[in-house]
């Protein structure tokens, strides 16, 4: 019902469609507007200055590089440095700053080649190494540029674009061959390691250890890598740095090898091809670690020249053989105090107990003799020792059986690592019926068991296997493993901290007559009159020396053998001796092994006394009174 006066309004539909028609056009041109203004800022930017910006872009480029740490620096127990780092300078490439791509690459080698010497083994490196790497993180070409290197560089520095030299800290051997064999070299990081390496611990590392204690010890010598994060341009060059995290270095070792005596170990030995092992008794560590010849584990540090390692490897010497813990020497009559103890603890013999030695021993029911240096007549344990007569040692190794035998002489280590931290050591052959089946398919007879009675036959030692072994007889059973590492330090000033000991093997044999009777007969050896073996030895020496010789056959002297090989006898032989002193309180076992000799009393022998003297002389730890005469 409407209201009295009230106006009716009416909807004009075509007005309102007019509007909406008005409306729609300007929005639409509104929208064309703005995608107008959008397309002509994209394309302004993309195509009138999409260039500009890129070059911008790539100039401004944030890279995070990893920092090798500083390797660990390597003394001797005095704190004589034995492996150092010095600062060197090498050449680096950044493949993403190098135009053209692979041909680029390969035409800017060539080209750097005419500035800086590049061999074929740096350009394989640097490819394997690549392959491992971002096209932004840089990659070592070149190692250790002279200064000449360096400034013809400089001057042509504007010709390689993404080359950069770089200063950094390579491994450098102050003494030079004297302690290659022991604390050995480090060397590239080759393509089989990389792949293996974990790369969070190795990122920005070029070296690894290779040898000796430097490759033991890798994982405490290498530190921690760091980070930093810069600015680079398209050409490589950092522009600026902006955060960085220090590496944490290595630890610095120190071991227990005194530079001192390793020297006259050496000087002692001088070109004759063996090894020399001194080690304290009385807690394993190893004093000296000597093996000739040797050779200068520089030459490795930044890769070897094809020439030098050549020359090394055709060797006939085999200088690269660290015949100390790897060398396999016959041990012929040093192993008789070993056997000693395997018939007095094993209760096949006392030693009181007499055998007569006519000359020539005979297994019961066979014909064939085996010989006697000379007919000895009625001999015990103390002479057998003292004279090294071998009818005692046939018998007491047959009465055993070559099972009782070699399971007891395998508490001395033999046949099995000892276990010395540097690394490359081998196992040697302790013979045995059980070792002949499994490496040779044969049965054991009981002439091998003659032989191997006084050291002959299959034996093969090591010389630190003997060193450890002769630590057992001087410690009186006490069975500790020879070690080189005596003390870390976390890095320059910082403590210096002593390492535990290595945990002691068990002890072997449990009575005390034991050692008693087999120090007497070495000790007569020694100071006895002859026929003992190194009747003299110990002259004007102040303490009392025991020792026992071995002359081992490497050719049988029942065939031609014996007089084709050589027309002297001093080239027939391996020749070895061990001893420590002071007999009664040992403070240090030496063992010598020579592979060429007349005999371990004329040309090993000496050699040790040398080397006690040399301890005499610089030990700090040696007694300060001469002590008696020991057993009579």
């Amino acid at each position: 019902m409407n209201l009295p006066g009230a106006r009716m309004q009416v909807r004009n539909a075509r007005v309102e469609a007019d509007m909406f028609r008005a409306r729609a056009i300007i929005g639409f041109l509104l929208i064309v507007v703005c995608l107008g203004t959008l397309v002509s800022r994209y394309v302004f930017l993309q195509v009138y200055r999409g260039t500009e910006f890129s070059e911008t872009s790539d100039k401004q480029r944030i890279s995070v590089r990893s920092v090798a740490p500083s390797r660990g620096l390597i003394y001797d127990r005095n704190g004589v440095l034995l492996a150092d780092n010095v600062a060197a300078f090498r050449l680096e490439i950044v493949p993403e700053a190098v135009e053209g791509g692979r041909k680029g690459m390969e035409h800017l080698l060539v080209e750097l080649g005419d500035v800086v010497a590049i061999s074929a083994d740096d350009i394989e490196r640097f490819r394997n190494a690549r392959a491992k790497k971002k096209a932004f993180e840089s990659v070592p070409l070149r190692l250790k540029l002279s200064e000449d290197e360096i400034a013809r560089f400089s001057v042509n520095r504007w010709r390689f674009p993404g080359v950069e030299v770089v200063p950094y800290l390579t491994r450098a051997y102050p003494l030079g061959p004297l302690f290659t064999h022991a604390v050995g070299y480090v060397g590239r990081i080759d393509l089989n390691e990389l792949v293996k390496l974990d790369p969070s611990v190795y990122a920005g590392a070029t070296h690894i250890g290779k040898t000796g204690v430097e490759r033991w010890y890798e994982d405490e010598l290498h530190g921690a890598p760091g980070s930093e994060t810069v600015e680079v341009g398209a050409d490589g060059r950092v522009r600026k740095k902006l955060d960085y995290v220090s590496p944490t270095p290595g630890k610095n070792l120190y071991l227990s090898i005194d530079a001192r005596l390793q020297r006259a170990a050496e000087d002692a030995l001088g070109a004759r091809l063996g090894a020399a092992v001194a080690i304290d008794p009385r807690n394993g560590e190893v004093l000296a670690l000597v093996s000739e010849p040797d050779f200068d584990g520089n030459l490795f540090v930044n890769g070897i020249g094809q020439t030098d390692y050549t020359q090394l490897t055709q060797d006939p010497r085999k200088p690269l053989l660290t015949r100390a813990i790897a060398g396999g020497f016959i041990p012929g009559s040093t192993i008789k105090p070993y056997a000693a103890a395997a018939g007095l603890e094993l209760g096949v013999r006392t030693p009181s107990d007499t055998v007569v030695s006519t000359g020539e021993y005979h297994i019961p029911g066979q014909a064939r003799g085996y010989r006697d240096d000379f007919p000895a007549g009625r001999v015990d344990l103390k002479l057998a020792l003292a004279w090294s007569v071998n009818t005692y040692f046939y018998s007491l190794a047959y009465e055993m059986g070559i099972d009782r035998f070699s399971g007891f002489l395998a508490k001395f280590g033999f046949g099995a690592k000892t276990g010395i931290d540097v690394a490359g050591e081998a196992v040697g052959v302790l013979p045995s019926a059980e070792w002949l089946r499994a490496t040779r398919n044969q049965p054991w007879y009981a002439g091998y068991t003659v032989n191997v009675g006084f050291g002959q036959g299959f034996w093969v030692v090591t010389p630190i296997q003997l060193a450890h072994a002769l630590t057992v007889i001087a410690a009186k059973g006490a069975n500790r493993p020879p070690h080189v590492l005596r003390a870390t330090q976390a890095g320059i000033g910082a403590p210096v901290q002593p390492v535990p000991l290595p945990m002691p093997g068990p002890n072997v044999g449990t009575r005390a007559s034991t050692w008693k009777a087999i120090e007497e007969g070495i000790w007569l050896a020694v100071n006895g009159p002859p026929p003992s073996t190194v009747s003299g030895l110990g002259k004007e020496f102040p303490y009392a020396i025991a020792g026992k010789t071995g002359t081992a056959e490497r050719f049988s002297r029942y065939d031609e053998t014996w007089t084709s090989i050589a027309t002297s006898s001093a080239d027939r032989h391996q020749v070895l001796f061990e001893c420590f002193t002071p007999a009664e309180d040992p403070r240090i076992a030496v063992v010598v092994a020579l592979e060429a000799g007349h005999s371990g009393a004329s040309d090993a022998a000496p050699i040790a006394r040398k080397i006690l003297d040399a301890w005499l002389k610089y030990d700090d730890d040696a007694p300060a009174t001469a002590a008696g005469v020991a057993q009579q």
